[in-house]
C-alpha cells in the first residue's frame, strides 16, 4: 500500500472513531461536524477532505454498531432446516438487533445516504477488512448488500431449491417484510407508540411470520 493510502485510510479511521466515541457518548442525534473534528484534532472542515457528506461518516461509524448483529447472525441461520426457516431466523436476528438501536439501524438502512451505499460498503470493508474475519460465503454477500431488500430476498430466492416458489412470490413476500420492519421502526423512532424493544422485535417478527406461513406450509404438504 503507498504511503498517501495509508495517511489517507489513517485519517479516515481517526474521523470514524472520533464519531463512534461521541454516539457511544452523546448519542447519535447529538453528532455534529464540529464536535466530531474538535474530537479527533483536526478542524470540522478537514472531514469533508474525505467524506463527502455528514451523513456518509455517520454511516461508516454506525457500522462499528451493528458487529454483534453480523456476529449472531450465522448461528440463527444454522438454526433453520429450509431457507425459508433460514429467511425466518435471519429476520429474527435483525429484529432483535435493530430495534435496540433503532438509530444506528436507520442510518444504515434507511437515511438518505446521497450516493449509491454499495459504494460506501465496499469502502469500509476495505478499511475495515478484519470484520469480515470469520464469516462464511453464505453470509459475506450478506455484508456486502447495503440494500435491505436484496440482502434479505438472496436467501428466500435459494428456498426455490427446495420448492415451487416463483420469482414474483420471492419479490412480493420479501418486499412486504421489508416494509413491515420499516413501518415499526418509523413508529420507533417517531416515538409514536410506548415500545420496547423486545416488544417491537416480537411483534414485526409476528407479523412476518404470519406472511411466511404459507411458504412454510407449501414445503410441509
Amino acid at each position: 500500500m503507498a504511503r498517501r493510502e495509508i495517511q489517507v485510510k489513517r485519517m479516515l479511521q481517526y474521523f470514524v472513531e472520533a464519531t463512534v466515541e461521541l454516539i457511544e457518548e452523546e448519542g447519535i442525534e447529538n453528532v455534529s461536524a464540529r464536535k466530531i473534528g474538535e474530537r479527533a484534532g483536526y478542524t470540522s472542515s478537514t472531514i469533508y477532505n474525505y467524506f463527502d457528506e455528514l451523513s456518509h461518516l455517520i454511516y461508516f461509524a454506525s457500522m462499528r454498531f451493528v458487529k454483534e448483529y453480523l456476529q449472531e447472525l450465522p448461528d440463527y441461520l444454522a438454526r433453520g432446516n429450509t431457507y425459508v426457516e433460514k429467511y425466518i431466523s435471519s429476520w429474527e436476528c435483525f429484529c432483535k438487533h435493530s430495534f435496540e438501536k433503532p438509530q444506528i439501524y436507520h442510518a444504515l438502512y434507511i437515511a438518505d445516504l446521497g450516493k449509491k451505499t454499495d459504494e460506501m460498503v465496499n469502502h469500509y470493508f476495505s478499511i475495515y477488512s478484519s470484520d469480515l474475519i470469520g464469516f462464511t460465503d453464505e453470509i459475506k454477500p450478506m455484508l456486502y448488500d447495503p440494500d435491505l431488500t436484496s440482502r434479505s430476498k438472496a436467501l428466500l430466492e435459494l428456498a426455490q431449491k427446495e420448492q415451487d416458489i416463483d420469482a414474483a412470490t420471492i419479490e412480493e413476500v420479501n418486499e412486504m417484510c421489508v416494509l413491515i420492519w420499516e413501518g415499526m421502526m418509523t413508529t420507533v423512532l417517531n416515538k409514536r407508540r410506548d415500545m420496547k424493544p423486545e416488544e417491537a422485535a416480537e411483534k414485526t417478527m409476528r407479523y412476518i411470520r404470519n406472511l411466511m406461513s404459507p411458504l412454510q406450509e407449501g414445503r410441509a404438504r
